[in-house]
């Protein structure tokens, strides 16, 4: 199993930065990929950016504006989303996500969620 951690997020005025920061421990090893994602109110959650093999991807509405990294330790692995240029819409609960494969299957993690605020 896989344990997230997300530290981060905030209050932020528009055109201002935040930088969110998932931990995760455990079977690390047997990560596939990791992202984040995020649920505003009254919408279905959606993909932010992943980060897999050494590859990146970002929604339409954040690139160039949010990049995700990805670090590994001995026994943590630790993404981060850097979040510029922030606006009003782009606030949600942002959600940490792993997902492992194990004996050829797939298994998806989440963590707490971390609310961002956008104000105008």
């Amino acid at each position: 199993q896989v344990q997230l951690l997300e530290s981060g997020g905030g209050l932020v005025q528009a055109g201002g930065s935040l930088r969110l920061s998932c931990a995760a421990s455990g079977s690390i090893s047997s990560i596939h990929a990791m992202g984040w994602y995020r649920q505003a109110p009254g919408k279905q959650r959606e993909v932010v950016a992943i980060t897999s093999g050494g590859n990146t991807n970002a929604a339409d509405s954040v690139k160039g504006r949010f990049t995700i990294s990805r670090s590994n330790a001995k026994n943590t692995v630790t993404v981060t989303l850097q979040m510029n240029s922030l606006k009003p819409e782009d606030t949600a609960v942002y959600y940490c996500a792993a997902r492992t494969v194990e004996l050829n299957r797939e298994y998806d993690y989440w963590g707490q969620g971390t609310q961002v605020t956008v104000s105008s």
